[in-house]
């Protein structure tokens, strides 16, 4: 994550210069779409054909196909913005420039979140504690309101393993008296100013599943003892958030995503989407997962499901939380034996196992597919007792049924998914594999844990349990990064499940430059699958989001080499040429990008 700060930096000044040339390509092409949400599509729109020097399709091979997508490169669009026709036009004077493929997912973000960074302090790769006061002084003198106890300055991306110590709520005269809020890196904790903390009692007993940290000095939260902390923070206003929504969609648009699974969404916030998303400035597709404003709570009756043919915005799921929002760079991911660095540790639940057990079968027998957070082993152990217990009662009310039958009804009906499923004891690798249940994995997660990863677990949980990929294809794996903990980049994602190295450097961590247990890497085929196909199939849209086929959504990005004749290395330096959603032009490239990696 080191670089990550240069690289939101190029995300924001591109995004203007972004936003120009779609306007002059759509003037170029003589059409803004092939049709919108409020069906206001042209005759010629309707009509529209595409051709490219190459189109990857994604479809799955048929009989006498060796890779489903043999020599087409045109495709034409029907009047609902799908794919109607996918073939090949010898015409050189059709064929515009690059190569098209089917538009990118990501399979756990947090878009409000994003855009909400996209509007803070961006601490990411910060060094010192006065790298991050000279970065947020800057951010308040840009943005004067911040600061005020009406209007709190957000942040997000520190570290205390890079700063050496734990912050405090000290400041210098710079900040003296002001209201700030900054993130860690994780999301996990948070570190507030003086002016926040007078905002509390003098004494604060400990929180159950959370950490108030008390040395060197007070001034970070951490999991459940943020609520405390946020209870007070004056939130933004819907206004204020439908700006956050704008700008992570123009953001994610410039990476080449055309949808993505938003990982916890609350009740009144899903209320919000479904008002933009009817709306023409609603350009990416969102399969929201419902988090209650209570966590691990029963609210089936605040989140009502939405379902829409145009497919932008879908909430048929839920996200529920069995470990600790901690990952295992803090040592907070709850597992079965002991941290190896720390025999003391065994990280913290967020819910015990019985309710947990409870509340997936009162989710699921609602109607909703439940999504589990769970990093560490015991956690993810009790997500796999869950949802096996939920499908027993859903799928064999009667008893005798064995798991044959179990792993049926999952894969048609349920597919419940394990968010993160980032260490897992071989046992419960074997029963998720038994009920077909999904795995939700973030590459970089992976390739941004494995400098201390072993030394939290040991040497035989890294090599059996970490951080699995290929040990996970046969279960259609979705693939995201979890932005903004991670940038959202799936080019990032593809190049740190194919090379297990960071795609900020290129490099795995010592001894393992070459990259990191490599036998768990994916093929370039393999990850985009995870951006593509698996996360379709984890949003129930098989067939109509992830390829370019009849009857498909209309989306697609174009790139200026073809992915399938990439090398590994040359993923990390992709840059995306156009986005489009639902046969609308939602991002091209300025000409002058082409040759430089800013995004």
């Amino acid at each position: 994550m080191a670089s990550s700060a240069v690289i939101w930096w190029g995300v924001r000044l591109s995004l203007l210069a972004g936003c120009i040339a779609v306007v002059a390509l759509r003037l170029q092409h003589g059409l803004d779409g092939a049709g919108t949400k409020n069906g206001g599509s042209s005759s010629r729109q309707r009509q529209a054909t595409f051709c490219y020097q190459g189109v990857l399709t994604n479809v799955d091979p048929g009989p006498g196909d060796d890779d489903g997508s043999a020599a087409v490169n045109c495709f034409a669009l029907s009047g609902d913005a799908k794919f109607a026709r996918v073939f090949s036009d010898s015409d050189s004077d059709s064929v515009r420039p690059g190569y098209a493929l089917p538009g990118l997912w990501d399979g756990h973000g947090h878009l409000l979140q994003f855009g909400e960074f996209l509007h803070s302090a961006d601490l990411f790769g910060s060094v010192s504690f006065d790298d991050i006061r000279s970065r947020l002084s800057r951010y308040l003198d840009a943005n004067p309101a911040a600061g005020s106890a009406d209007e709190w300055a957000r942040g997000i991306g520190w570290d205390q393993m890079a700063l050496g110590a734990m912050p405090t709520a000290a400041a210098d005269e710079r900040l003296r008296g002001r209201f700030f809020m900054l993130d860690r890196v994780d999301v996990h904790c948070t570190w507030v100013s003086q002016a926040i903390l007078d905002l509390l009692p003098a004494h604060l007993p400990d929180v159950p599943g959370g950490e108030i940290v008390r040395t060197p000095g007070m001034g970070v939260f951490c999991d459940n003892a943020m609520d405390l902390v946020v209870a007070l923070w004056p939130k933004p206003g819907v206004a204020r958030k439908k700006t956050f929504v704008a700008s992570a969609m123009k953001a994610l648009h410039a990476v080449g995503l055309v949808g993505m699974h938003d990982a916890g969404v609350f009740p009144d916030d899903i209320a919000m989407y479904d008002a933009m998303s009817r709306t023409d400035d609603w350009t990416l597709r969102v399969y929201a997962m419902v988090e209650c404003k209570e966590r691990n709570t029963l609210c089936p009756d605040d989140a009502a499901k939405v379902s829409r043919d145009d497919g932008f915005l879908t909430v048929r799921s839920v996200k529920l939380f069995a470990g600790k929002y901690g990952a295992l760079g803090s040592w907070g991911s709850a597992m079965i034996e002991p941290y190896s660095d720390r025999p003391d540790v065994t990280g913290s639940l967020l819910v015990n196992a019985s309710t947990l057990t409870a509340l997936t079968k009162a989710w699921s027998a609602a109607g909703f597919q439940v999504n589990i957070h769970a990093i560490g082993d015991l956690a993810n152990r009790y997500a796999v007792d869950a949802m096996e217990a939920a499908l027993v009662a859903l799928c064999a009310p009667a008893a005798g049924a064995d798991v044959d039958d179990l792993a049926d009804c999952q894969a048609h009906h349920h597919r419940f998914r394990i968010e993160h499923a980032q260490i897992i004891h071989p046992d419960d690798q074997l029963r998720m594999h038994a009920l077909g249940i999904i795995p939700s994995v973030q590459p970089t997660h992976a390739t941004s844990d494995m400098a201390y990863a072993e030394r939290r677990l040991g040497a035989e949980r890294t090599a059996t349990e970490a951080y699995r990929m290929r040990s996970l294809l046969p279960l259609h794996p979705v693939l995201g990064s979890d932005f903004p903990v991670e940038p959202p980049n799936p080019f990032e994602g593809l190049y740190a499940a194919v090379t297990r190295k960071n795609p900020h450097t290129g490099v795995g961590p010592p001894g393992a430059e070459d990259g990191w247990h490599r036998e768990e890497a994916l093929s370039v085929g393999q990850a985009l699958a995870g951006f593509t196909k698996g996360a379709a199939r984890g949003a129930f849209l098989e067939g109509k989001a992830g390829v370019i086929r009849e009857g498909a959504f209309a989306d697609w990005i174009v790139l200026d080499e073809p992915l399938e004749s990439m090398s590994p290395e040359q993923l990390r330096y992709v840059k995306v040429r156009e986005t489009w959603v639902a046969g609308k032009l939602v991002y091209a490239r300025r000409n002058d990008d082409a040759d430089h990696n800013d995004l």
